[in-house]
């Protein structure tokens, strides 16, 4: 069996380490590195969660320090969704490994150099990696098979401002290059992993109590369960990476995806950050018709079967 050959570009919070345990699992993907980003967390600290994650999954795979900053502004943090570790602050994490001496964008060209036509990247944080090494080796890039990014607001709004959503908020430079480079890209957006896609009290018991794993996903997800039950009321965890990884290894799950322009703001501060998601083809009233396609959107996905087989793997 031919394995698909991907990359992991990650901000390692909980929900990262969530989509990296479902990618370690699946048995028809190879896992060629895991390169890190500046974004729910510094660097260091992205590092070191995936390389424990990796540890605990029993996986040797080569994590790549990547961007400390994004390209323009100043770094963020999610530090009030994930704790200041990014993992529940219950001193999980205390990896034997280190992180390769290689850049990750380095990594990065050299991969798709390697493998034209054939690898894949699931893009799980800020685009910063990406564009870096977009405006570094252009044409290597354009041999990538596809990207699938978790990111946007997809066709709903956002939540790190009114518009924007945290990993395009964050570098809203690097995301708008990589919808301007002409690889592939499918886009799984924040607007599928509320609702009936986040896991409730039940589900958590089930996970915590399956398997070592899940209650190391449990515990690293515990400020991101506080965040929800004092921001929106809801004992629920969500897990926006674990979805776009899902997307990304199963395409069954899919049950709409659309083809659209996607246009990310970077200039007004009030609407920086925000992808405005036109539908290929789609009559607007101030547009006749949008004839380009830069993406496709997921715009439904099979809930359920997401989340069983997610448990499924876990155990």
């Amino acid at each position: 069996m031919t394995k698909r050959k991907i990359i992991i570009d990650t901000d390692t919070a909980g929900d990262d380490a969530a989509a990296i345990m479902l990618a370690v699992k699946t048995e028809d993907v190879e896992i060629l590195g895991i390169t890190i980003v500046n974004g729910n967390v510094p660097l260091n600290s992205a590092a070191a969660n995936a390389l424990m994650t990796l540890e605990l999954c029993g996986a040797k795979i080569p994590v790549y320090n990547g961007s400390a900053r994004p390209l323009v502004r100043e770094p963020l943090s999610a530090v009030s969704v994930y704790g200041s570790d990014g993992m529940g602050e219950k001193d999980l994490i205390h990896p034997a490994g280190r992180p390769e001496d290689k850049h990750a964008v380095d990594f990065i060209i050299e991969m798709a150099k390697k493998y034209p036509g054939e690898l894949e990247i699931v893009e799980l944080g800020p685009a910063t990696n990406i564009a870096l090494a977009i405006m570094r080796d252009r044409e290597a890039m354009r041999g990538i098979k596809g990207i699938f990014s978790m990111g946007t607001g997809g066709f709903s709004l956002g939540n790190a401002t009114p518009v924007a959503e945290f990993n395009v908020y964050t570098d809203a430079e690097a995301y708008s290059i990589m919808l301007k480079s002409g690889i592939p890209l499918t886009i799984a957006g924040f607007d599928l992993c509320v609702g009936a896609a986040a896991f409730d009290e039940e589900e958590m018991a089930r996970i915590e109590a399956d398997s070592p794993l899940g209650a190391f996903l449990i515990s690293s997800t515990s400020k991101l369960l506080e965040f929800n039950i004092n921001r929106n009321g809801v004992k629920v965890i969500d897990l926006p990476d674990a979805i776009a990884m899902g997307i990304a290894l199963w395409k069954d799950i899919i049950l709409e995806s659309v083809p659209c322009y996607c246009h990310c703001c970077t200039v007004e501060e009030e609407t920086y950050g925000q992808v405005v998601v036109y539908e290929t083809d789609k009559y607007y009233e101030g547009i006749s018709v949008v004839n380009k396609t830069n993406a496709h959107v997921v715009k439904r996905i099979e809930t359920e079967v997401f989340k069983q087989r997610f448990m499924q793997l876990l155990k």
